[in-house]
């Protein structure tokens, strides 16, 4: 048997790191290869990963919510029947230098980590300590001396805890006291230590209630919560402190981290990149509120949950190919105008994580049923958080359905990289001109936003005008396809 860490990969786009959004076994319970074992927010989408072995789960090295780097382990699996280095081996082997390899490879041949993500878990600190302290382990290997033996066991030792040591030194005297040697001594979890270092809480001065004595959540929350009340009466307020997170009116931090982290990113740099116009127009949707309905009666649409959004996004695909430079994007780096003959129509959602721009890959190749099928799935992997890097790189042009939240219009920013959006408001009755005579109709507000470095006034306008009329006019989606 041997025990093997899987590390976190990259899953795609150079992305440097994810949290940890879910674990799906616990220590103890058997995994098969390809099994999914976590989930993963990464700054594009929520990632399942796979286990790539069959054997046992013997520890979790990362907790829910973490932030975890490339190229460090999250999960430690006993295998049978793998190869692996015995202690012997790695007691011949000189001790790696902090920031090159980890000590606790298993695998014969194993990949380095990725340069500039050196491993900082706390399964190794965790490790070091209980071999340090028993050594069972050195009976496996009877042939090897003694003394080389224990050289690796240790030699990890302070390469592995430094940096999880320095975390709360930051608020403890730094003088070689014994506090600060029991505080490095200490057993906690990196988010645990985070969290005392985020209260000022010493962990020299905590006694812990988990296993083996290593501090908790819990034990931290609780000196905080002890230390605040203590500041309270001494200063004869009672419980209502700014900094009690149970009094109301007071305030909440959310971390900015994972699908909503890069959406701000892309928001800003679209924002203050591209100059961004917008234009509106107000149309009479009520021929296209008809054709909606007859839609669902046909049996080619008897599974699917047709919207007047298809028509919206059919009549933008067709307006693409009457004007192909929407459908285009700015390289600034060459200083030309690339423009995109095939059309990854993006939709943007509000998933439970952040705004999200998944997209239907050559969305104008497909037949209206098609399209349909496309626009269901897409909106449903996106909502239930399973959207994938694929399915949000790529776009080429964006529909921001904004009518589902009651809302008539807006100044959408355009998805970077991506020259036009078009915002569908929804759809109310309004008092309307038709032949000459005042007659209630179907109405709704259309909002495109383009930069102005490729389409200019008359090109936004064309057409903007387009989608209008076809909306208006079903028809014309069938007669300029």
């Amino acid at each position: 048997m041997a025990e093997k860490e899987f590390k976190l990969p990259d899953v795609g786009e150079g992305l440097t790191e994810a949290d940890i959004v879910a674990w799906h076994v616990k220590p103890g319970e058997a995994v098969e290869d390809g099994q999914i074992i976590v989930e993963i927010e990464t700054a594009k989408a929520v990632v399942e990963l796979p286990c790539p072995w069959d054997g046992t789960v013997t520890r979790l090295l990362a907790e829910e919510g973490q932030t975890v780097e490339v190229g460090v382990p999250i999960i430690a699996v006993e295998v049978a029947g793998q190869a692996a280095p015995d202690r012997a081996e790695r007691a011949a082997v000189p001790a790696p230098a902090p920031a090159e390899s980890t000590p606790d490879d298993d695998e014969a041949g194993a990949h380095s980590v990725l340069v500039g993500y050196g491993v900082r878990t706390s399964s190794t600190t965790r490790r070091a300590r209980r071999t340090a302290a028993g050594r069972p382990e050195t009976a496996e290997v009877p042939t090897a001396p003694e003394v080389p033996v224990e050289a690796p066991e240790l030699a990890p030792e302070p390469r592995a805890t430094e940096p999880r040591a320095t975390e709360p030194r930051a608020t403890e005297p730094r003088a070689a006291e014994p506090g600060v040697a029991a505080a490095a001594r200490a057993l906690a979890k990196p988010p645990v230590r985070k969290l005392a270092k985020d209260l000022g809480i010493s962990l020299a001065a905590l006694a812990g209630s988990g296993p083996d004595g290593s501090i908790t959540r819990d034990d931290v929350q609780r000196a905080a919560e002890a230390d605040t009340q203590a500041r309270s009466a001494q200063s004869g307020n009672g419980s209502r402190t700014a900094t009690s997170p149970t009094v109301s009116g007071g305030e909440e931090r959310i971390p900015v981290r994972g699908v909503r982290k890069h959406m701000a990113a892309a928001m800003v740099s679209s924002a203050f990149t591209a100059p961004h116009v917008t234009e509106f127009l107000q149309v009479d949707v009520t021929e296209t509120m008809t054709a909606v309905r007859r839609l669902r009666e046909l049996p080619e649409f008897a599974e699917l949950r047709v919207s007047p959004l298809l028509f919206v996004a059919r009549a933008l695909l067709t307006a693409v190919a009457r004007h192909p430079l929407v459908n285009s994007s700015w390289d600034a780096a060459a200083e030309e105008i690339v423009v995109k003959h095939y059309v990854n129509l993006g939709i943007a959602v509000a998933a439970e994580r952040g705004l999200i721009v998944p997209n239907i890959k050559h969305a104008d190749a497909l037949t209206l049923p098609d399209l349909a099928r496309g626009l269901q799935t897409l909106t449903e992997t996106a909502r239930a958080g399973k959207a994938t890097p694929a399915d949000l790189s790529g776009g080429t042009i964006t529909i921001t359905n904004v009518g589902v939240f009651g809302v008539d219009a807006g100044t959408p920013i355009l998805t970077p990289g991506e020259t036009v959006i078009l915002a569908f408001g929804q759809v109310k009755e309004a008092p309307w001109v038709v032949g000459g005579q005042l007659a209630v109709r179907q109405v709704c507000t259309l909002s495109l936003s383009f930069d102005h470095r490729i389409v200019d006034g008359e090109l936004g306008s064309a057409v903007l005008r387009d989608v209008g009329s076809m909306l208006t006019d079903p028809l014309r989606i069938l007669a300029w396809s």
